[in-house]
């Protein structure tokens, strides 16, 4: 690992030198009349009281699928104020062999969000190490990241900083799904009595449904009443399939391990962890009473979607992320009672939700720059000043006297025709460029604040109350609560993680963990399915035989492997 970080530092190096020396300006290039936008230039010194804007385009490789095409008016407006152009390429229809693919070719972007696959990258000797160029160019990330810039460092043998990361550093909590949702009418229904058991959120849905086995859409189709469906036909299945069991069980999310924080970090696969076996009998049982869709299992997950857009789904088991586009064709109809609440659920009342609980700030994933860009100082400056507060402000605000005003304070605010066109058009960010290019550059996470005291993203506790729909502020008040998330278990009731979310940990390529989650998932996947819809007699065999499945697969070398993992991981963090 020295000898690459050695090579990486030379391959710097020389490009810094080549770029000092041979670099012209451009004279009939824009300047910035802001000395604080930092603009990218070739070549400028950082002391500079204002640098002039050279045009520049960077190749952008994102492994999160979300397809660029630099046209929308933030983009537009970055280009303005940095001369950079981004020409982003990503996954295609799920596609997951790309950065295997320039790994064997040694063709790299200029930069690259990697995610999982940065570890293959770093042993590759792809990626530049970051710690000089930042130190040198970089006032704004320090500025960001503050005292967490040290996570971003890769191990204790190799504290090189090859990406920074991509999670919003500082975040505050102001909303969960939890580990389920509910329908605003089905609880309206029940009095607004908050079930914080898989046994009493099945008894609302059930009651409803018998009161109401139809209802009207947004179209004025009548359609069948609906309790519960999922989505697990694809990738899908992770987040509606396999999350909610571990957060019913009590677990932070940390992907598909459970970790004992209490018992020195032991880490379970998490299929086979406390818990799981009840989980899915309960889903068993929730599928053969007709309370689950009978069509969860073959269903595609546009057909999930297009079920929730019509109001006839009273449950989920999601991340509002995943339907939220489908949600908001429901709020365009002002069906705001047919959006849902996400709810503290648990196994039993012995068992606390952690879905506030603060995991800490994880490095982890994040955008680094390859050895093939050619102009490495000029990438840096320019993610620099994505990390600048007039790059946080644009990004997640938009343009001023557009997408938000001032008031009499000169305070920032969304005024409330543009929020709701936010929430009832599912292509907002992506055509407003409001938010869509925050991520996966580094940002200041929910809350944080600026030198006015004023927030970087647009989330706030006030903000959220404010715009809470009819059916929120409902809630809200027959709860005798300030915000949605009153009726969970709090964050000051958990201790902080130590080592930040597992899902993130960069794993050894030499490990087998890789290939142990890989098959286990494949196991996973087919036998959850299978689970949930066979009948009950057979489910103690079947969870018997995906049991020793995984077992086969190397379950118990993976469990020690973790552990031993993130116990190294918590000693370094601690140390620093």
């Amino acid at each position: 690992m020295k000898k690459k970080k050695i090579i990486s530092l030379l391959l710097v190096v020389t490009m810094l030198a080549t770029i000092l020396a041979g670099c012209k300006t451009n004279k009939g290039s824009q300047t910035s009349t802001d000395p604080s936008a930092a603009p990218v230039t070739e070549g400028a010194g950082p002391t500079q009281d204002a640098e002039e804007i050279v045009p520049k385009t960077f190749t952008f490789y994102s492994a999160d699928s979300k397809g660029d095409p630099w046209t929308d008016p933030v983009a537009q407006e970055i280009t303005k104020r940095t001369g950079v152009t981004l020409e982003t390429d990503y996954p295609i229809d799920g596609d997951d062999q790309r950065i295997a693919l320039m790994i064997a070719s040694q063709e790299y972007p200029d930069l690259i969000y990697a995610k999982g696959d940065t570890t293959q990258l770093i042993d590759a000797g792809a990626l530049i190490d970051l710690t000089d160029l930042i130190e040198q160019y970089g006032p704004n990330i320090k500025k960001l990241f503050g005292d967490m810039l040290n996570r971003l460092k890769y191990s204790e043998e190799d504290p090189a900083i090859y990406a920074l990361g991509a999670n919003g550093v500082g975040a505050q909590k102001y909303a969960t799904d939890g580990s389920m949702q509910l329908q605003y009418a089905v609880l309206e229904d029940a009095g607004y009595a908050i079930p914080k058991t898989l046994q009493e959120y099945e008894e609302l849905i059930k009651n409803y449904i018998a009161k109401n086995p139809t209802m009207t859409g947004p179209d004025g189709s009548t359609y069948d009443t609906i309790g519960m469906t999922l989505s697990t036909t694809d990738w899908h299945w992770y987040i509606t399939l396999a999350n909610p069991s571990g957060m019913a069980s009590g677990a932070a999310d940390n992907g598909q391990w459970i970790i004992d924080d209490a018992n020195n970090y032991q880490a379970t696969y998490k299929h086979a962890a406390d818990g799981q076996y009840e989980y899915y009998k309960w889903l068993n049982h929730m599928y053969n009473t007709g309370l689950l869709d009978p069509e969860f299992a073959t269903q595609t997950h546009d057909d999930y979607l297009a079920k929730i857009a019509t109001g006839r789904v009273l449950g989920l088991a999601d991340a509002s992320w995943d339907y939220n586009t489908a949600v908001a064709s429901l709020l365009a109809a002002d069906m705001y009672e047919r959006s849902y609440a996400g709810l503290p659920i648990s196994l039993n009342e012995n068992i606390k939700n952690a879905s506030l609980m603060d995991q800490g700030y994880s490095g982890g994933w994040g955008v680094g720059i390859t050895t093939a860009c050619e102009d490495p100082v000029a990438a840096i400056k320019f993610l620099d000043w994505m990390c600048s507060d007039e790059a946080q402000i644009l990004n997640h605000w938009g343009i001023e006297g557009i997408n938000y005003k001032l008031d009499d304070n000169g305070k920032r605010y969304v005024p409330e025709e543009e929020y709701k066109y936010s929430k009832s058009d599912s292509e907002y960010s992506k055509k407003t460029g409001v938010g869509f290019h925050s991520y996966p550059f580094p940002e200041y996470g929910d809350g944080r604040v600026d030198a006015n005291g004023e927030t970087y993203t647009t989330v706030s506790v006030e903000s959220k109350i404010a715009n809470y729909n009819p059916a929120e502020k409902k809630a809200v008040e027959a709860w005798g609560a300030t915000m949605l998330i009153d009726i969970f278990p709090q964050t000051d009731e958990f201790p902080v993680s130590d080592y930040g979310a597992v899902w993130q940990l960069a794993i050894p390529t030499d490990s087998m963990l890789s290939s142990f989650v890989a098959q286990a998932d494949e196991i996973s996947w087919q036998y959850l399915v299978q689970l949930t819809i066979s009948t009950p007699e057979k489910f103690d065999s079947l969870w018997q035989e995906f049991q020793e499945k995984l077992k086969a697969a190397g379950l118990e070398k993976a469990n020690t492997e973790m552990t031993e993992l993130i116990q190294k991981k918590a000693a370094f963090w601690k140390a620093d």
